[in-house]
């Protein structure tokens, strides 16, 4: 299907069966709740859905699980990263043969290239494709960062590249490629706690974590940013500041997964080198969540 870059994304966690094998059952469940609750497109194996850690087997399996699941509905978008450049190319091409109707390209794991290293490389995976593109800039959590002018330049040349994941935290960023790019290049909010700022700098859509669990706020959060709510943006903003925080830290999967269980909408199983949360840490994240939910605006209830 024709992909519109706009709205709310989920880039949603991966649930594991016991033997931490992915759960294609929930996961089509899932993702049809988060559609029916107003997402406007599935990320499919990212950083939350840990795709650091799937076999390409892996990874078609889950695109096509998403794809049939959510039929024409949605567009469902692909996660491309890997430690080289040659491994990217050939998994963007299997996500489209998938049916995938986008691609998220991240920068390669481990090496911290220079710009013409990394130019190559996000070059070398939008070329190989006809979907359209988003890229992800996520310096914090991967060390590379693609300044304003790289991502303008990168725009320019790649016609398929129309979209850009800001999750540098620095909301200037939104401000400064929207001015370099125009509405050539739709800019998405990729940190949780900062929608309501990226929204007023120019950003109009959300690459979003808490999503997985609280699909309703989070499209009407947006939505009130959009729209220039600002009393009604403000107030549910502030209800779900400390859940949306959960998706700043290291340990953003755990914590999310936490909270998916919480609201009866999936486990905490993760794969290890990732371990489930205990202790003190668990004990002041279940009170984060009892709290919220006890405090959750009516009106925004999701749909069941």
């Amino acid at each position: 299907m024709t992909m519109n870059w706009t709205g709310v994304m989920p880039a949603i966690t991966t649930c594991f069966d016991e033997n931490l094998n992915i759960d294609h059952e929930f996961t089509a469940k899932h993702v049809n709740w988060l559609v029916d609750n107003g997402c406007t497109g599935i990320v499919t194996n990212g950083s939350l859905g840990e795709g650091g850690t799937f076999s390409l087997e892996e990874k078609i399996a889950l695109w096509k699980t998403v794809v049939e699941a959510v039929g024409d509905r949605v567009p469902v978008v692909a996660a491309i990263a890997s430690m080289t450049t040659a491994d990217a190319c050939a998994q963007a091409v299997e996500a489209e043969s998938a049916g995938c109707s986008g691609l998220m390209v991240l920068p390669p794991y481990v090496y911290k290239g220079d710009w013409r290293e990394m130019k190559y490389h996000i070059s070398e995976i939008v070329k190989v494709t006809n979907l359209s593109c988003m890229l992800y800039n996520n310096p914090v959590a991967y060390g590379t960062d693609f300044l304003p002018e790289q991502v303008a330049e990168l725009a320019a040349m790649l016609p398929n590249l129309k979209a850009v994941k800001e999750s540098s935290t620095d909301v200037r960023r939104v401000t400064s490629i929207k001015a370099l790019c125009g509405d050539d290049l739709t800019i998405f909010v990729g940190v949780d706690d900062c929608i309501v700022e990226g929204v007023n700098a120019g950003a109009t859509g959300w690459i979003a974590g808490l999503v997985s669990a609280f699909p309703k706020e989070s499209v009407d959060l947006l939505n009130y940013a959009m729209n220039g709510e600002k009393e009604k943006a403000r107030e549910l903003n502030e209800w779900f500041l400390p859940l949306l925080r959960l998706d700043t830290v290291p340990k953003f999967v755990q914590l999310i997964k936490l909270v998916q269980e919480k609201v009866g909408w999936g486990n905490t199983r993760v794969r290890p080198p990732r371990l489930e949360l205990t202790g003190t840490e668990l004990e002041e994240t279940i009170k984060i969540i009892d709290h919220a939910l006890a405090t959750r605006p009516l009106s925004e209830a999701a749909v069941a």
